[in-house]
């Protein structure tokens, strides 16, 4: 009864190409973006170690679980919830993936159309001459505009949904197996420029030298929450990644090496980022607008910087791509298995539902900023709403569904697959999702929603 849907179902074609997709959905703008300027607002080192913890304590073993419960079900992601646990409410947990899949694209695209803007800005040489003030001017003035950010936003979700289109095999991992290389060659170089600069040592000294005395409660919590949502959990991803996964690949091997992949890639973002911040002596704690703002003042200060300019956008929009078709195909997923359409058309219908949300999103900077929703314009809502609350409560069913619900024995026998399960990496992994990940994620959304209060 199960071989057949499991024959007829587009896999992917290669061990790699499954890491390529699976570490490129956890590789977007939380890695090149957020991770560095975090890192700076909580003191470097010692936030790098503790997140590196909870990496391998919660990250690790909530990946393991929704790739499980995506290839044992062989369905999106609330058609798996669905077939594994059929007549009960678990399927609601696969919904607040797809939902939170939804809202996320909707303002990731809109971040992703700025990136877009800002290679262009490099190739004309827009940065040069511009003092930091004028920079931010420029960013806050650009993205208050009513029409360009949104076409930027377009285009992106165009290629997104080119890409996924096509499917499985011939969309997302042969551009997986071609973007994730280039996005890693990039790094790199931009790496080696970096720690080539007089000065730089201080910006490794400030991100690889652990200095507790700076490690605030607030921090140790960001870690936690940064560590869960830099490898893509809670939103489905891994989960409809995980159904197109081959018996033959081994899920742990897998899980510990997109996990490896994802981490690798943060950590060269901070080398790529903080020897060039500190040798041109910024404050490494600038925030979101470390992006946006100063490094566009660094790479004009640094010889060679208007290559490195343009080489560093790149890098960034390359990042948002390989996460974007992972976060559309969530949709694209429930919309071809559970309402019975085409791909061609539920990419389409997918693509269009999302890119009228991010439309709001975009012009909530701007022309519609004064209408807010508790408070925060529409982008700023859709991004707490998933941030504090979807994803937190997605990662937190999961690992309650997978802990104890499906049992020990169907755990064993997933894991098995491709490789025999050590017994004390499976007592282990049980011990995680049943104890540790519940009550790690619980405290992450009960501070988000305020109920505790760590800041």
């Amino acid at each position: 009864m199960n071989k057949k849907p499991t024959q007829a179902r587009d896999l992917f074609a290669s061990k790699f190409g499954v890491i390529a997709a699976a570490a490129g959905s956890a590789v977007g703008l939380g890695n090149i973006w957020k991770f560095p300027y975090i890192t700076g607002v909580y003191g470097g080192g010692a936030f790098l170690f503790v997140y590196l913890g909870f990496i391998a304590l919660i990250g690790l073993p909530v990946m393991l679980s929704e790739f499980s419960i995506g290839r044992r079900a062989r369905s999106n992601a609330f058609g798996a919830f669905k077939k594994l646990a059929p007549g009960s409410p678990w399927k609601f947990v696969g919904m607040l993936g797809v939902a939170a899949a939804f809202m996320i694209l909707a303002f990731y695209g809109v971040v992703a159309g700025w990136s877009i803007d800002y290679v262009i800005k490099a190739l004309s040489n827009s940065f040069a001459s511009k003092s930091p003030g004028e920079l931010e001017t420029m960013f806050v003035n650009f993205t208050e505009l009513p029409l360009t950010p949104v076409l930027y936003q377009l285009f992106f979700m165009i290629l997104t949904m080119a890409i996924v289109i096509v499917g499985v095999k011939d969309g997302i991992e042969k551009y997986a197996k071609f973007l994730m290389p280039l996005l890693v060659l990039i790094i790199i170089v931009l790496g080696l420029r970096a720690v080539t600069l007089e000065g730089a040592s201080e910006g490794l000294k400030f991100l690889f030298y652990p200095d507790f005395s700076k490690l605030t409660a607030e921090g140790v919590l960001s870690a936690l929450g940064h560590a869960f949502f830099s490898l893509s959990l809670g939103m489905g991803t891994l989960i409809t990644y995980g159904s197109y996964v081959s018996d033959k690949n081994n899920l742990t091997k897998t899980a510990v090496q997109v996990t490896i992949a994802d981490t690798i890639i943060a950590i060269l973002a901070g080398i790529a980022i903080f020897p060039a911040v500190f040798a041109f002596g910024i404050e490494p704690d600038k925030g979101a607008g470390l992006v946006f703002i100063t490094l566009p003042n660094v790479f004009q200060q640094m010889p060679g910087g208007y290559f490195f300019s343009i080489l560093f956008f790149l890098l960034l929009t390359v990042a948002a791509l390989t996460s974007s078709i992972s976060i559309l195909e969530v949709v694209v997923a429930y919309f071809k298995e559970e309402l019975k359409i085409k791909r061609r058309t539920a990419t389409i219908i997918s693509t269009v539902l999302i890119s009228i949300v991010g439309l709001f999103c975009s012009l909530s900077m701007g022309i519609l900023g004064e209408y807010k929703f508790f408070n925060l314009n529409f982008f700023d809502l859709l991004d707490w709403i998933s941030a504090n609350m979807l994803l937190p409560l997605g990662g937190l069913f999961i690992s309650l569904f997978v802990g104890w619900y499906l049992g020990k024995d169907k755990i064993q026998e997933e894991l098995s697959k491709g490789s025999v399960v050590i017994k004390p990496v499976l007592t282990v992994f049980i011990f995680l999702v049943r104890f540790i990940a519940p009550v790690a994620i619980a405290i992450v959304f009960l501070n988000g929603i305020e109920v505790l209060n760590f800041g």
